[in-house]
């Protein structure tokens, strides 16, 4: 079959960016790789079954020799080699200017938890990203004319995560994968003109859960180059660390993609919701949210272990995201606000991280200064090897001594900030200011996942929860949703999949 046989398109098909060129090399990588793809998903299920059964993530057997052999990641290329502060965004147009003149040196721009996947909203940023990559990108507003500094932060693109679908595209009757068609699109789209600027084809990669799933990037990378006739090794990645299995295979997953260049991030509000997620049949109840702090001491164990991961094999290792949304109106909560950004950078840059994530362009000189005052000139410190810290599985796996208690406080912030993100990702809108922070769809999965597990375990009850939920003041649909799946029998993998498909 040819492309245009195998291909169907179920949305209005844009064809300045749904180019020829472009579908071809989906269909290619959809063809060849999704196989592997449900191969690797139904492995999560199995993997998922024998925790339930009371099995224990390990560092692993098989792997042992890649852990002891020496071996180093591909060298950053000049633009990826200081990333002391990186903003993150949807590929929302005037947003992406914002951030690319943030005065942050990397900019994340993001088809995954930030962006609510309309078809509407995949398709435009797919424009926005190649007007940005040729510096073409501008908003005319009737109050303000947004174009782009000479200076601007050097972009990198996170596509969706091996679990979810694109709806609206199918490649021989199939659903093609989220993954491979942001991906896909982007590199024939963007690759050529990118290496020509002096940059590259860089992308952040989401939710990892093994070496095999970060095997499965290398193959699409590889296909890639190859069919854009690209050399070897032109992609750059990053690969955030959000879920409690991956920590297990850190030194694993930096070996399957050291072609290249692999670098790691530490996700926050991810990698909580996945250690809940995965030990669900056991006892392990977190407190509220805002008590799970960086420093309790199975995220101290994860975050210290990428710093030593990342930088024994010549990578990058970047921090957690300052969510905050500094007030136009409150000098007094924002120095409340701002402080605590700072602590937490400091924590990072003494932890031997080489850079930190932001979520607005007003945190970017507090992060900046922070790591200027670690870094002096030197564009990062991978020098630390942090040779101190000792891997230790029972220190990953230390949830059951995090300190803290479960209040109605809690309670109330779970359910009021999920529905109200859930409404605003049903209105196509994946990068919500709530409460002065900036939420994506990570807020969403660990709200209502705390909500499942207090109510499974009986800390709280199912009509407290409900009293919660009338109250908020948001759409009756996102309500609902956000009820059947916070009290729903079993927890939901994901609380995007089924509200995917109350999308445009």
């Amino acid at each position: 079959m040819s492309t245009l046989d195998a291909l169907e398109i179920l949305a209005p098909a844009d064809e300045g960016v749904l180019t020829r060129d472009a579908l071809d090399l989906v269909v290619r990588l959809q063809r060849e790789l999704n196989p592997r793809r449900r191969e690797l998903l139904e492995r999560r299920q199995e993997r998922q079954a024998e925790l339930d059964a009371g099995a224990l993530p390990g560092f692993l057997g098989e792997t042992k020799d890649v852990r002891e052999a020496e071996w180093q990641v591909a060298e950053a290329p000049a633009d990826l080699r200081d990333r002391r502060c990186e903003i993150t965004g949807p590929v929302e147009r005037k947003m992406m200017i914002n951030a690319l003149n943030s005065g942050a040196r990397v900019f994340m721009a993001d088809y995954e938890d930030a962006c609510s996947p309309t078809w509407q909203n995949v398709v435009d940023g797919q424009r926005n990203v190649s007007d940005a990559v040729r510096r073409e990108i501008s908003l005319e507003t009737p109050d303000k004319t947004y174009s782009l500094n000479e200076e601007i932060a050097t972009l990198l693109i996170r596509p969706r995560g091996w679990h979810l679908p694109e709806r609206h595209v199918l490649v021989d009757g199939e659903p093609v994968s989220a993954s491979l068609f942001d991906f896909g699109l982007h590199m024939a789209r963007n690759a050529h003109e990118q290496l020509e600027r002096g940059s590259g084809p860089y992308f952040y990669l989401p939710k990892l859960e093994s070496h095999l799933e970060a095997r499965l990037w290398a193959d699409a990378f590889s296909l890639a180059e190859d069919a854009l006739e690209l050399p070897h090794g032109t992609i750059r990645c990053t690969v955030l660390v959000e879920t409690i299995l991956a920590a297990f295979e850190m030194e694993e997953i930096l070996y399957e993609l050291r072609d290249w260049g692999c670098a790691m991030n530490a996700g926050r509000w991810d990698y909580m919701f996945s250690a809940i997620k995965k030990f669900r049949a056991r006892d392990w109840v977190l407190p509220d949210r805002v008590q799970v702090t960086m420093t309790v001491p199975f995220m101290r164990a994860y975050t210290e272990l990428l710093v030593r991961s990342c930088h024994g094999r010549g990578a990058h290792a970047i921090g957690g995201m300052a969510a905050y949304i500094p007030s136009r109106k409150d000098p007094e909560v924002n120095e409340i606000a701002l402080a605590k950004v700072r602590e937490d950078k400091e924590r990072e840059s003494g932890d031997g991280f080489d850079g930190s994530w932001v979520a607005h362009p007003d945190l970017v000189p507090v992060c900046t200064e922070v790591f200027d005052g670690v870094l002096g000139e030197r564009p990062n410190q991978l020098e630390r090897l942090r040779d101190d810290v000792v891997p230790d599985e029972a220190a990953l796996l230390s949830i059951p001594d995090t300190p803290g208690e479960i209040t109605d406080a809690g309670v109330h912030t779970n359910v009021s900030v999920g529905v109200r993100y859930l409404d605003s990702w049903l209105h196509g809108v994946g990068a919500a200011a709530i409460d002065n922070l900036m939420e994506d769809a990570a807020t969403a999965e660990i709200s209502r996942s705390q909500i499942w597990q207090w109510v499974k375990h009986d800390r709280i009850s199912e009509q407290q929860v409900r009293d919660e939920i009338a109250a908020v003041e948001a759409g009756d649909e996102a309500k609902s949703i956000f009820a059947s799946i916070a009290l729903a029998d079993e927890l939901e993998d994901f609380l995007t999949l089924p509200a995917y498909e109350r999308l445009d």
